[in-house]
């Protein structure tokens, strides 16, 4: 910094007859002409060095970094061009998948605080990058400092596979890459292995441009290698060696075999890789990736934590091509039709849940829950691997047409937004679960859980389908229902008083996602009480009556869940205590909680799940219907295991 300063003061002399002047007065004059011309200095600041931040703080709230889906439109051309963008994204303590509390967000078009933003300057030492730095992206492996993406939503294999394409661009402009394909080997994956297969030319088409434009390598060999593995029960090799050659890995696709154990450890598998390529790769000098195809969340979950550990030694990013979880429960269900009759049949698969372990009941009011609602997100294992190596978890589309059970035409897409302050804790199990522990309120709900568990407790399965219609038999199959059902009814009616013991913590609880969980539980408990209650009504007069179905073809009765009560008779009044007046009056507590679910939690899963239970309406009765007899001799056809 440089100035231009006066070179002297002009002394000031005493004129004649002023001899007595006082020092005080000359002392004043030096020092007023000293500052004079000190206001003229002038200071020269090259433009290079003034370096100013200008921050737009909208108050009162704090910016925080945010996770966004991205949504991509499907295409299988081949571009030709190429954009640069950086596959995984910094992400602090507040992102909301680690455990730590995410702030409140409002709609940007709504938040009032936009309106007036106010604008401070401060100066700062900040140096702008240059055009050789602006090149470089965010990824994998930068110190540990970026974790990945918790859901990139995708319309597709096409745009997945567009996807995938430019993060092995990004990562091939900092060294050679060695990818790994694992693909799923259960029965509901051949459609999605065949499909990937047809466009797998995406990848490598695109990747041929880029090095003939670029001119930065010699050959495809020279920078990209691929290896095709499967996994089941056990983990399988359909390449002999890594290889750039296109025909090859759609040939070693088309090897994989169906694993009839029906077991997927897609954490052992995982591991599998990074111990036979890792040294390869670092002798190499090639970036290890790991691609895993898989319509499950995977048996090993107990193993997630070694397998992350495994990619962080290898410094390998897993990238997922998955599905939506089911909220809050584990199972999904697949339509198979079996060859030899052609019947229908619902086999279970692991979908879920979103988080370290189930916060909502896994039970629905009769037996375990047989619904498909999507909670918006992948499952726990696959969003927590992907987001710990720095990879990326594409969510593909949610409605899936082998899929069976409430919920499966239902729009599976929610927007971020809505979801910011209900996205699960993504912290390890061992540390979620001590979280949950020292949280009373949050402990509450878990005990509801795991005692309303139709996987643990066969006692809470009652008989919905297929009642006889010869009257002894369904004497015998209702008695059975008839005493699980109150026994039910006590278990919620526990369930209740456990969740009221809590109430008071609600307001305090900080986490959006508990409370609303808190809400819809104890609405389902006080609606399923209710439905039990109307059961226990609907056994009892079928008894009484014993009718007849009106179609000579039907063979069977189904209890129906419908919007009108079954008013009680005198006799069935006097031996429980409860008219009718009671039954509504329920019913209308039940109604109103499920509504303000939705009204205070709107366009979530929970929402979702409020407005289907209200849909359902809370009676039962006895419809009659016909079950296919060939069902019962099934002996000799062979149903996989998904």
């Amino acid at each position: 910094m440089t100035g231009v300063v006066p070179a002297s003061v002009n002394r000031i002399a005493a004129k004649p007859g002023r001899s007595m002047m006082s020092g005080l007065v000359v002392s004043f004059l030096i020092h007023g002409v000293t500052l004079l011309a000190l206001s003229f200095v002038v200071f020269k600041l090259p433009i290079a060095q003034l370096q100013m931040i200008v921050d737009s703080v909208v108050m009162p709230e704090e910016r925080t970094q945010e996770e966004f889906n991205h949504e991509v439109e499907q295409s299988t051309a081949a571009v030709e061009t190429v954009n640069y963008v950086a596959g995984s994204m910094a992400t602090g303590s507040g992102s909301g998948g680690d455990g730590s509390p995410v702030v409140a967000q409002q709609r940007l078009d709504a938040a009032a605080s936009l309106k007036e933003p106010t604008v401070n300057v401060s100066f700062g030492n900040m140096s702008l990058p240059g055009l050789k730095m602006i090149s470089h992206d965010l990824g994998s492996g930068q110190g540990g400092q970026v974790t990945g993406d918790i859901g990139r939503v995708v319309e597709g294999y096409g745009g997945a596979l567009g996807q995938m394409t430019l993060e092995l661009l990004r990562l091939m402009r900092e060294q050679r890459v060695l990818v790994v394909w694992l693909f799923d080997e259960s029965d509901s994956m051949k459609d999605d292995q065949k499909e990937i297969r047809e466009r797998f030319h995406k990848v490598y088409e695109e990747l041929g441009l880029v090095q003939k434009s670029e001119g930065k390598h010699k050959t495809a060999d020279d920078v990209l290698l691929s290896s095709v593995m499967s996994f089941g029960k056990e983990t399988h090799e359909h390449t002999p060696k890594p290889t750039s050659n296109g025909e090859e890995i759609k040939a070693a696709i088309d090897k994989i075999q169906i694993d009839e154990s029906g077991v997927e450890n897609i954490c052992a598998a995982i591991q599998n890789v990074t111990k036979k390529y890792s040294t390869m790769a670092r002798n190499q000098k090639r970036k290890l990736v790991i691609i895993v195809v898989s319509d499950e969340s995977g048996d090993d979950g107990n193993e997630l934590e070694e397998a992350i550990d495994s990619c962080r030694r290898a410094k390998a990013p897993v990238y997922i091509l998955g599905h939506y979880s089911v909220f809050g429960y584990p199972y999904a269900h697949v339509r198979w039709i079996d060859p030899k009759y052609g019947l229908h049949h619902w086999l279970p698969i692991n979908r879920g849940p979103e988080t370290a372990e189930p916060e909502c009941l896994q039970f629905d009011g009769l037996h375990a829950r047989w619904d498909v609602f999507s909670s918006g997100l992948g499952p726990y294992e696959q969003v927590r691997i992907a987001k710990q190596t720095g990879g990326i978890f594409f969510m593909l589309p949610g409605n899936e047409d082998n899929l069976t059970g409430a919920g499966t035409n239902e729009e599976r897409k929610f927007d971020l937004l809505d979801m910011k302050e209900y996205l699960p804790d993504l912290s390890s199990r061992q540390v979620y679960i001590k979280d949950r522990m020292d949280h009373k309120f949050r402990e509450a709900q878990w005990q509801v859980v795991a005692t309303l568990n139709p996987h643990k407790d066969a006692e809470l399965s009652m008989q919905e389908l297929w009642y006889s219609i010869e009257p002894a038999v369904f004497d015998e199959q209702g008695g059975v229902t008839f005493k699980r059902a109150i026994r039910a009814m006590g278990m919620l009616n526990d369930s209740v008083r456990v969740l009221d013991s809590v109430k008071k913590s609600r307001d305090k609880e900080t986490s959006s996602r508990w409370r609303a969980n808190y809400d819809l539980m104890h609405a389902q408990c006080l609606a399923y009480r209710v439905r039990l209650f109307q059961l226990l009504l609907s056994l009892d007069q079928h008894k009484k009556n014993h009718p007849v179905p009106a179609n000579p073809m039907n063979n069977g009765w189904n209890i129906l869940r419908v919007a009108d009560l079954l008013q009680p008779d005198k006799e069935q009044i006097k031996q429980t205590k409860v008219d009718f007046d009671e039954l509504k009056k329920q019913q209308d507590n039940a109604r109103q909680e499920f509504e303000a679910v939705i009204e205070n939690h709107p366009r979530t899963p929970y929402a979702r799940r409020a407005r289907w239970e209200l849909d359902s309406g809370f009676g039962m009765k006895f419809v009659e219907g016909f079950h296919d007899p060939r069902y019962n001799n099934t002996k000799d056809i062979k149903v996989p295991k998904q």
